[in-house]
């Protein structure tokens, strides 16, 4: 199996070594909004909502009251990493978290990262310290210092993990990643936050994974509890490991492969939810999104292929 797993490594490698898909000339603004135009967004590119008000979305949600029936608020939020709003051309009928979503009614919108919407020049990195620090705490990095990535934030702005259960608004909540920026190396953006946790006791777990299928396993065993996290946040990292390896051109396969990794994930994450025993009296927000795009193998800047997301939330 390990001979196998470094022959399709090798194999995957190839386009790369040969510069393809790296520099697509093709991936202009006017391509982007053309692609854009073939989902059924419900706003439009000008009118895209703010990153941070996701904040807002999940905050209420734990603090309005319970819809009759329900017994228990819980949330999920399912990150795609370095998924570009045109990504979801790629969606397809079977085995994916965002067509099960949608299908369902949830609605679809377009978001901005960056601090202002495109065209403004954005005021903050489009990478992914900033992204999900933004969605994390509701400000944008003028007051958390989160610029860009290797930046530890200070404790004035919470996360909502921290804070929900700090509050006992929740009981517990659980971050699952691959990526060690957020909270496992000396530069980690909360590396400070999780000694808080810890110090004051407070059930706010931070699972860092080896591979995006752990991280959904993870996410999926800690669902799977009859009393699982409260809010949990999983971010999958498949389209931006392939955008930096081979390019964020949505003409590029392998940035559509690492797509449809995050997307049967999520498929199988969101079916886990579905499946629990007291899932009819739970009050469950599920959301899908993104911290930002990417443009070339990189992300960090202005363009709109950086700037602009997605947001798909269940309600």
């Amino acid at each position: 199996m390990k001979f196998i797993s470094k022959i399709l490594s090798v194999f995957l490698m190839i386009p790369a070594l040969l510069g393809l898909y790296v520099n697509d000339a093709k991936d202009t603004e006017e391509a982007y909004r053309e692609k854009t135009a073939q989902v059924a967004f419900e706003n439009t590119i000008e009118s895209a909502i703010p990153q941070t008000e996701l904040y807002s979305i999940i905050n209420n949600h734990f603090k309005s009251p319970l819809p009759e029936g329900k017994t228990k608020k819980k949330a999920i939020v399912i990150g795609y990493d370095g998924c570009r709003a045109d990504a979801l051309t790629f969606t397809e009928d079977s085995y994916s978290g965002v067509n099960k979503m949608l299908s369902s009614g949830a609605s679809l919108n377009y978001v901005y990262c960056g601090g202002v919407n495109y065209p403004e020049v954005n005021t903050q990195d489009t990478s992914t310290a900033p992204g999900w620090c933004s969605v994390l705490t509701g400000v944008w990095a003028d007051k958390t210092g989160i610029t860009g990535n290797g930046i530890t934030k200070s404790l004035e702005y919470k996360t909502l993990m921290t804070s929900l259960t700090e509050d006992k608004v929740i009981d517990s909540a659980n971050f699952v990643t691959i990526w060690d920026g957020h909270f496992e190396n000396d530069n980690s953006t909360y590396k400070d936050e999780k000694a808080y946790c810890e110090e004051k006791g407070l059930d706010v777990r931070f699972n860092l994974c080896s591979t995006n299928t752990i991280a959904a396993n993870t996410a999926i065993k800690d669902i799977e509890q009859a009393d699982c996290s409260d809010f949990i946040f999983a971010i999958y990292e498949g389209t931006d490991g392939a955008g930096h390896a081979f390019g964020f051109s949505t003409n590029n396969p392998i940035y559509k492969a690492g797509y449809k990794v995050n997307d049967v994930l999520a498929y199988k994450t969101i079916t886990a939810i579905e499946e629990r025993e007291t899932y009819e009296t739970e009050d469950w927000l599920i959301i899908i999104t993104s911290d930002h795009g990417g443009f070339g193998t990189d992300h960090g800047g202005p363009s709109i292929q950086e700037r602009m997301v997605f947001l798909i939330i269940n309600k």
